[in-house]
């Protein structure tokens, strides 16, 4: 036994306990006269009810002498005076490998109320982006297991895209194709401000029990605080960042971010900050990067995270789409167009981009790719000619061969939900369409 490390952490212990009470409670936010506590710190509120379990909460900001906390659950039974501890640490999960194949709530713990596996390890949930310059550049591809992206969108190790989409047009479905097919080591999946009943469907029907297998469940439903919302991505990126340092290839897949600025606009707005672009407070445009760079590559493993935007209206250019983009290595665009004539995935492939793809692809792969592409940009220019029969074949060739070739690409890039597919052979289909000169 190491005498001397015991003596340093007897000496640094600290013996105090540190006690605030309850003045003020309006919506989501209580105001305390103390505890001296930090931005960060979780604190517990004692209810003057017997037997009453004391409630989480999270310091978010200070009034004057005052401190302002957030629950992380629905606040019962408290009132003027209560008691306020404060725990003088910020939010710790446990994690381990004998958490894959659980589902657990945005604060760890097991959400069907049994307890989590032995053998686990405290880590904290809030934690700062790599180094940039210890971060591996992304030189390899990784296997998605859907047609479209591993042909025409490919991705890389550690590479962070956005799938973006209104609702109703398939990202859940997507999400649970790139679980099941992924060659990934292990998924953690963020469903944050799901419907509560989408849970159970998303993992037994979406994700199924080939995708449960090696993936770690994190949750919080839209019914919960909105520190709970913003927590649960936290939660699923400490999880992914732990996998990492083990030297695993993790899928990080959040479905979606644009409730995580939603539950940061409401942390916002109950703190006093001013409403700016379309409501959303300056916050949550300081947290997007601060969230999103954690993810990717370190010396160690990579992170590829998909992260989901719900874009209103279909508007590509709303807010937090325009930030997401612009911080992310690219972006898959869901078109509701597509899934109305039943094309699924409803990857629309001209408005999408992998950033990444040239550095990582062969030039074969390459070159065919950018020709199926340009067939597909062709034909979508003259789409309304083609279509209304003003179009006379022969007149331009590029536009005839676009004609020949356009079925065949689109029967390329359909997917069932069930169906497998290599990365190779995505690829070798990719070039076949071309080398078959249009022929079936």
């Amino acid at each position: 036994m190491d005498i001397q490390a015991l003596t340093t952490v007897i000496e640094q212990a600290d013996t105090y306990k540190r006690y605030g009470k309850v003045i003020r409670i309006v919506g989501l936010m209580i105001e305390s006269l103390g505890p001296a506590a930090n931005i960060g710190e979780v604190c517990l509120i004692h209810s003057d009810t017997p037997l009453q379990q004391p409630i989480l909460s999270e310091v978010v900001g200070f009034n004057n002498e005052k401190v302002i906390l957030m629950p992380y659950t629905e606040v019962n039974e408290i009132g003027p005076g209560c008691l306020v501890e404060s725990t003088r640490k910020p939010l710790t999960i446990k994690v381990g490998r004998s958490l894959i194949g659980h589902t657990v709530d945005a604060l760890g713990n097991k959400l069907d109320q049994t307890n989590l596996p032995k053998g686990l390890k405290k880590v904290a949930t809030d934690q700062a982006p790599p180094n940039p310059m210890i971060r591996p550049p992304i030189d390899e591809p990784i296997q998605v297991g859907v047609k479209a992206i591993d042909a025409l969108l490919t991705v890389g190790k550690g590479q962070r895209v956005g799938i973006f989409a209104g609702s109703g047009v398939g990202k859940s479905t997507l999400l649970g194709m790139i679980a099941r097919n992924s060659e990934a080591d292990v998924n953690v999946i963020a469903l944050i401000g799901e419907r509560g009943r989408e849970v159970r469907e998303f993992i037994e029907n979406d994700l199924g029990e080939e995708g449960l297998k090696k993936s770690v469940i994190v949750v919080a439903t839209s019914d919960q605080p909105a520190l709970m919302r913003m927590k649960g991505a936290y939660t699923a990126t400490a999880i992914s960042e732990y996998f990492r340092n083990l030297g695993l290839n993790v899928n990080l897949m959040m479905d979606s971010v644009t409730r995580v600025a939603m539950a940061q606009r409401e942390i916002g707005l109950a703190i006093g900050e001013p409403p700016t672009t379309k409501g959303y407070t300056p916050s949550v445009f300081a947290i997007l990067p601060k969230l999103l760079e954690r993810t990717g590559t370190n010396e160690y493993g990579t992170i590829t995270a998909f992260y989901t935007v719900l874009v209103d209206g279909d508007d590509m250019n709303e807010p937090i789409a325009d930030a997401v983009r612009g911080i992310l290595d690219g972006h898959f665009v869901l078109d509701r167009s597509l899934a109305e004539i039943g094309q699924f995935p409803a990857i629309n492939v001209l408005k999408s981009v992998s950033r990444v793809m040239n550095q990582i692809v062969d030039e074969d792969h390459l070159t065919a790719a950018k020709s199926i592409r340009n067939l597909m940009a062709v034909y979508e220019e003259n789409s309304e000619l083609i279509n209304i029969g003003a179009y006379k074949h022969g007149t331009n060739t590029n536009i005839d061969e676009s004609i020949v070739y356009y079925p065949i690409i689109q029967e390329f890039l359909r997917q069932g939900t069930t169906e497998t597919e290599k990365f190779h052979e995505s690829v070798d289909k990719m070039q076949k369409i071309l080398l078959s000169g249009g022929g079936s």
